[in-house]
């Protein structure tokens, strides 16, 4: 068997962009995208957070989404009150994602031994009102405010804007959403090629005002247990240990505390990052929201460049290269994980605890704007992106 490569080079990779909005520049500049807005864990805002909902979008129509949207190698499912779009190449590669939350749950590639082998984990499970509950797959996780409490905004709902390419070498999907009255946009262009899925992310800012973006994109790898798995690329990053981040597609290990998990909310709720989370936890104090805050403050040099992803970890790496490999040793195959525009990159491993090829057998990677979120200046635009690589053809 011949080893995949482990170069840190993507072949999607591109610097991040910031670019200013062309009918709107006449007044105002942009700057480089690692500006962030500056906050203070401690204070407080003498108003509330008026929450802005996302664009009403019309019920999914799949007549309406067949007529006008195939012919470019995407197909479309119906499933209850949502809708699957498939998007499926010539060369066998394939990727689902679901409207409208836009969760890409499925992406299927060739391997050297000739067989398609699932690159995503996800999972189902029954609701308390008997709905189905999908975890895992890539999602966003994303909250923008604005400092004057205009705009509190998370995009959960998504309407599919356009379809590109063909079978034969490439397929894009672009979702977009965007809040009432348009002031803030973020579209989500979902692009598959012959050994690539790409996320890309283009938030647009039409406000006069700066507005801070926090979130990431977290994406659910799965492996055939976490014991048998290795990140290669990561020597002398620099990294600290953090809390699983709050996600409601995070696939989170069963011995996982609910409780914890809920401290986790509500002290980002105190940041002013996620302020929809404070109510998950009614019990916190402030006592422990100190502890959690303090917790994995101190950055780490990592000094491993075949690290073992065995042992339980919650990691947000700082000065990460922009791509690095996942090699799966039970599975005989890897995984090369890019990105551009974000300075963050999360990982987290469930443990070696979870049985081979499990509910649980998965590592998750992340794209991140946490630690430093990202000002979007007036009336600009932002670009970032994950790459997610088969190199085993």
């Amino acid at each position: 068997m011949t080893m995949a490569s482990s170069s840190p080079f993507c072949p999607l990779h591109f610097p991040p962009t910031f670019i200013p909005i062309p009918a709107r520049q006449t007044t105002h500049a942009c700057f480089p995208c690692n500006s962030y807005i500056p906050y203070n864990h401690h204070s407080k805002r003498e108003f509330p957070i008026a929450p802005v909902a996302s664009v009403p979008y019309q019920p999914l129509n799949l007549d309406y989404l067949e007529g006008e949207f195939s012919g470019h190698g995407v197909t479309f499912e119906g499933v209850g009150e949502s809708c699957i779009a498939k998007m499926e190449l010539q060369n066998g590669s394939t990727a689902t994602l679901m409207l409208p939350s836009g969760l890409i749950t499925s992406y299927k590639s060739p391997m050297w031994h000739g067989e398609k082998m699932e690159l995503l984990h996800t999972a189902v499970s029954e609701g308390e009102d008997g709905q189905a509950i999908i975890q895992g797959g890539v999602s966003l996780n994303f909250n923008f405010q604005t400092d004057d409490g205009e705009i509190s905004w998370s995009p959960t709902n998504w309407v599919l804007r356009d379809v590109k390419g063909n079978p034969e070498e490439s397929i894009q999907v672009e979702l977009i959403s965007r809040t009432l009255e348009d002031m803030v946009e973020l579209k989500h262009s979902v692009t598959l090629r012959g050994d690539t899925l790409r996320s890309e992310l283009e938030v647009t800012n039409s406000r006069s005002l700066p507005i801070q973006m926090a979130g990431s994109i977290l994406s659910h790898l799965t492996v055939s247990t976490p014991d048998a798995t290795y990140a290669v690329g990561l020597e002398r990053s620099d990294y600290c240990s953090k809390p699983p981040f709050a996600s409601e597609f995070f696939l989170s290990p069963p011995d996982f505390s609910q409780e914890g998990l809920g401290k986790v909310w509500n002290l980002l709720a105190q940041k002013q990052l996620f302020p929809h989370w404070g109510a998950k936890n009614q019990d916190y104090n402030q006592a422990e929201s100190s502890q959690l805050e303090s917790h994995g403050d101190a950055n780490v040099e990592e000094m491993d460049n075949y690290k073992h992803l065995g042992e339980r970890m919650s990691l947000i790496y700082t000065n990460a290269p922009r791509s690095y490999t996942v090699i799966d040793r039970g599975r005989r195959n890897s995984v090369l994980v890019g990105r551009n525009g974000f300075d963050e990159m999360y990982l987290f491993s469930p443990g070696s605890s979870v049985e081979i090829y499990s509910k649980y057998a998965y590592i998750c990677v992340g794209q991140a704007a946490v630690l430093k979120p990202v000002l979007l200046k007036p009336e600009c635009v932002w670009i970032g992106g994950q790459s997610i690589h088969n190199p085993n053809q």
